[in-house]
């Protein structure tokens, strides 16, 4: 049994694996599984700290780096690219992962991972116009599904300006690479990924376990 440990900035997340197969997942740190699993590896964001061997650009990947800085490159934009690469070995693929903050990763169809873009994601945005500003309001987005196009009130157009802007920055994200690799698949994960569908984001794959996905890969990788 392999066991996958993503430590997020705000919530960890598990799966265990058969070879290639999902077993099961669940939130909070798997003590209870530590001491069953034949491999453990970690991905963590931020100042995570954990006991368990943990992801970097120096552990042996399944896929190569192309990356100016691969030592300051997040854990979790390595694990997405594999987990990627596990789904659509040989395609290239565009990979969204909608979490505390936005980052777009692009692999080619050789396993090369050429790096991307990061940006705030949704609630960030929100918490930021609030905060740096005098008179905005603090904008629950938690049962919002559309942003309206047009804003008619101050809260639609924060709306409009953040989910709104942030689906419009992704969609030409999207087709800027679908120029470069006209069968791109778009891989859509994270905290936020459902939201984006919600928000109109058709024609992507949701896939809500990438990260895990793609430690699962590496560690089968260094068998």
């Amino acid at each position: 049994m392999n066991l996958a440990i993503d430590i997020g900035n705000t919530a960890v997340k598990w799966a265990t694996f058969e070879g290639n197969i999902l077993k099961e997942t669940g939130y909070g740190m798997p003590e209870a599984l530590l001491a069953e699993a034949r491999r453990v590896l970690a991905c963590a964001s931020g100042d995570a700290r954990c006991e368990v061997p943990t992801l970097s650009a120096a552990t042996p990947l399944p896929i190569q780096l192309d990356y100016k800085t691969p030592a300051t490159l997040g854990a979790d934009r390595i694990a997405d690219a594999c987990g990627a690469w596990a789904l659509h070995k040989g395609e290239a693929s565009l990979i969204i992962d909608a979490g505390t903050c936005i980052t777009v990763d692009f692999i080619d169809g050789s396993g090369v991972y050429h790096g991307g873009a990061i940006m705030p994601g949704l609630k960030m945005n929100l918490q930021a116009l609030n905060t740096f500003t005098a008179k905005l309001p603090l904008v629950d987005i938690d049962n919002v599904k559309r942003a309206p196009v047009l804003g008619r009130s101050t809260e639609e157009s924060i709306l409009a300006g953040t989910l709104g802007a942030t689906m419009l920055a992704l969609a030409g994200y999207v087709a800027l690479y679908r120029e470069k690799a006209p069968r791109l698949h778009v891989l859509l994960t994270g905290g936020d990924a459902q939201r984006l569908v919600d928000a109109g984001a058709t024609g992507w794959e949701l896939a809500p376990h990438l990260t895990l996905t793609g430690l699962n890969e590496i560690m089968n990788y260094e068998k």
